[in-house]
């Protein structure tokens, strides 16, 4: 038996329990592979009170889903849901917890149909959300060690990018991203974490810009924002560079982003709220007199999703805890002009924090 996946088990179904419900049904692909491993993309999984567990998938994955998820119980059907509520154990109208974030109303009505043909009508749906999350939040070694190989994935891809040249004037947005993708993929990548942001000139402003057919050109900044996965896990990175000189502004306002991302990592540390490192970010973007032009959190958890727990901004009622794996990315963003954000994927450890990005954050000239 994977103890690992066990233990993830038992705590969800404590979690289910302390929300009133003797199971928890679970239809989230990323959570179905963080419980038991498989990582096909249809199925759905029955967590009983004692962390037991049965995964039913589709005949596709008939042989995947005894690779990778070889402890929990399996049914091969196309009917995810009656696949596995057929084989509860526990009292089939015992409260039964789902994952409200993920089931859609069809879902939700096809469950209540599948509760009524095993004579379980009255069963009480006890809608959760983030339940599986929270237990996600806490990385172990091996989940550290799978992002910091997605680290080292962007990290290789970077350097290729501006060590082949292939951030330069005349060239458009999206050939950037495209070449950026592939370099990603040849360093071991499964595929990226989300949709590459190249952001040159004015579009910089624009934080989530969709790279297009403008051309780079000379005195531009460049925000790229970018991500690999390796084996579920993700990582996120984003670097700004300058082509050849750029106005003053953005140049004062690169170092003071430089400044407030530096002071941000330094700061990460177990038992410190959320919302204090935001602010130390924040106050220094602010002193400098660009208070208003960085809108954003300062980060995000990392893990299966690239956005998970905890939040890291001025709302958040999060405290760090060794195990979470957050961004910390300030920026500055000046309509018309253009924008800078740096970001690293720090992981939260012995205490303090570590940056498992690692290439340079100093202003590169091309």
């Amino acid at each position: 038996m994977n103890d690992r996946l066990a233990a993830r088990r038992r705590a969800v179904a404590s979690a289910a329990a302390e929300a009133g419900a003797g199971a928890l049904l679970v239809t989230d692909p990323r959570n179905i592979a963080y419980l038991t491993g498989f990582r096909g993309s249809g199925g759905a999984v029955l967590v009983e009170d004692d962390g037991e567990a049965v995964l039913c998938t589709d005949s596709r994955y008939e042989l995947q889903v005894v690779e990778q998820a070889p402890d929990v119980g399996h049914v091969i059907s196309r009917d995810y849901v009656a696949g596995v509520l057929g084989r509860r154990r526990g009292p089939a109208d015992a409260p039964l917890a789902v994952e409200a974030d993920d089931l859609t109303l069809s879902a939700a009505s096809a469950l209540r149909g599948v509760l009524e043909k095993i004579g379980a009508a009255g069963t009480k749906v006890v809608e959760t959300s983030g339940l599986v999350e929270q237990v996600r939040r806490a990385k172990d070694p091996v989940e550290i060690g799978l992002i910091e190989r997605a680290c080292r994935v962007v990290d290789e891809s970077w350097n290729h990018l501006l060590a082949h040249g292939l951030l330069a004037v005349n060239r458009s947005e999206r050939e950037v991203a495209a070449d950026l993708e592939h370099a990603m993929r040849r360093a071991g990548s499964d595929g990226v974490a989300f949709d590459t942001i190249v952001a040159s000139g004015p579009n910089g402003a624009h934080p989530h810009h969709v790279p297009g057919d403008r051309l780079l050109a000379a005195g531009d900044l460049v925000v790229v924002d970018f991500g690999a996965t390796v084996s579920g896990y993700a990582s996120d990175c984003t670097r700004t560079v300058a082509l050849g000189g750029a106005a003053d502004r953005l140049l004062d306002a690169y170092e003071v982003v430089r400044s407030a991302q530096l002071a941000g990592v330094a700061a990460v540390r177990a038992g410190l709220a959320c919302s204090e490192l935001d602010a130390v970010s924040r106050g220094i973007i602010a002193d400098a007199g660009f208070d208003g032009y960085f809108g954003h959190s300062l980060g995000h958890g990392v893990g299966l999703d690239v956005h998970e727990a905890p939040a890291v901004s001025s709302r958040s009622a999060s405290t760090l805890s060794d195990g979470d794996v957050i961004t910390i990315e300030p920026g500055i963003y000046l309509p018309g002009l253009g924008g800078i954000r740096i970001e690293d994927t720090v992981a939260v450890t012995g205490g303090g924090g570590r940056s498992l990005t690692t290439t340079s954050t100093a202003l590169s000239v091309l």
